[in-house]
């Protein structure tokens, strides 16, 4: 039996300039992403109806009673680069949702909704970009899919049974899944711009001509100073580490260290 909320998700259509962002609205995004939202607008028509609730008037964090909302406005909470791809494409109205929610409900949407999301499974991924492959070039796949050309013609490769990856030497399927997963990291200026310091040390040490872009850079530069620690068995502190024990260092087909200098530890 399913529970009752109490909230209808209704779509409503919306004057396009009765909409207003957000000020508080985290979610960026590239301009190579939007313009492919865009052309996806564009070329099929269709776009997930955003969320919306109506424009508290000053002072009021909760529209509430009838004549509470601010000049019959809307406040976005979930859609804005939609709402600005349709502006960018002439619409003069789009499909919502509106929920009548007060300023702490809203906060706690714009915090999440952007964020709470999955992520790929690699053999799924490479299932559906082949099957888009067979009818669309990879050129015309990457104005509207998230990845690059290259990214799309790599993972083509990998669907396809002749992984580019692997032929380099980056190791069986279980180590190109891991290349594919991305690290993120929050760091203070000071730790930055450390960070970026190794990084290109590091670049200059074991990069070639197989890591073209700087992704691909950075990540055979931090794979490399990771080795460091694991081969020498000591850590930022100066003790020993357990990396150490894998087995499997002395026989990686990544770069080897030799001539690599470590930083100088203080104990």
């Amino acid at each position: 039996m399913m529970r009752k909320t109490g909230i209808e998700n209704l779509i409503s259509r919306i004057a396009i300039d009765k909409l207003v962002a957000h000020p508080d609205n985290p979610n960026r995004m590239s301009k190579a992403n939007f313009a492919k939202l865009v052309r996806n607008i564009e070329r099929t028509g269709r776009y997930e109806p955003l969320l919306v609730r109506p424009l508290p008037a000053a002072g009021m964090s909760k529209p509430g009673a009838a004549g509470r909302q601010k000049n019959g406005h809307f406040q976005i909470i979930n859609g804005h680069h939609r709402w600005q791809a349709l502006t960018q494409l002439g619409w003069q109205t789009c499909d919502a949702i509106v929920w009548d929610i007060d300023d702490k409900q809203t906060d706690m949407l714009l915090a999440t909704l952007n964020r709470l999301g999955g992520s790929d499974v690699l053999e799924k991924k490479l299932a559906l970009l082949k099957r888009l492959n067979k009818k669309m070039a990879v050129r015309e796949l990457a104005k509207l899919l998230p990845q690059t050309a290259k990214q799309i013609e790599r993972l083509a490769s990998l669907a396809s049974g002749h992984s580019s990856l692997v032929a380099q030497g980056m190791g069986d399927k279980n180590r190109v899944t891991a290349f594919l997963n991305p690290l993120v990291f929050f760091v203070n200026e000071k730790q930055q711009q450390i960070v970026e310091n190794a990084l290109s040390l590091a670049r200059s040490r074991c990069t070639g001509k197989n890591e073209k872009t700087k992704a691909t850079k950075n990540a055979a530069a931090l794979t490399y100073i990771a080795r460091h620690f694991c081969i020498t068995g000591i850590d930022a502190r100066g003790t020993e580490s357990s990396c150490r024990q894998n087995n499997n260092l002395a026989s990686s087909s990544e770069p080897d260290m030799d001539g690599f200098q470590p930083p100088a530890i203080r104990r």
